[in-house]
């Protein structure tokens, strides 16, 4: 039995991260921009234009076109658009190493580890105490 790869099918998947959110991406070559978020289209998954363009910020750094899949769990809906940018940086850089310092430079390749902090035994909420009277 003979295995075939064609140069077509094969991908460069990586991992976005924004708070809780995670992104499975995976990049193929292809003709034409064209990503899938969780088997929808961008615009069907994305109503806000803001959370498309921070998704579309990667892809307008290059010339080159790719079909981009991706699965996404967890965190908001903003927060899993950034993540799908951050994974989508992170295959680019993959697939051209030269793209590594334009991407770099615009903040995309970072993993933002700001997150909500938790809340401590004592307290309302993170910091915030209970009111305190001397008496």
């Amino acid at each position: 039995m003979e295995k075939t790869a064609h140069k077509e099918d094969r991908y460069i998947e990586t991992v976005g991260r924004r708070k809780t959110a995670v992104a499975r991406v995976r990049i193929i070559p292809s003709t034409k921009n064209h990503i899938v978020v969780n088997d929808k289209d961008l615009h069907d998954y994305f109503k806000v234009s803001e959370m498309q363009s921070v998704v579309m910020q990667p892809l307008s750094e290059i010339n080159t076109k790719f079909k981009i899949t991706a699965v996404i769990k967890g965190g908001g809906a903003h927060s899993q658009s950034e993540a799908l940018r951050h994974g989508i940086a992170r295959a680019l850089v993959e697939n051209s190493g030269e793209l590594r310092k334009s991407l770099k430079k615009a903040g995309y390749l970072k993993r933002d580890p700001r997150a909500k902090e938790r809340r401590k035994f004592g307290l309302k909420k993170a910091r915030k105490a209970p009111q305190w009277s001397k008496r």
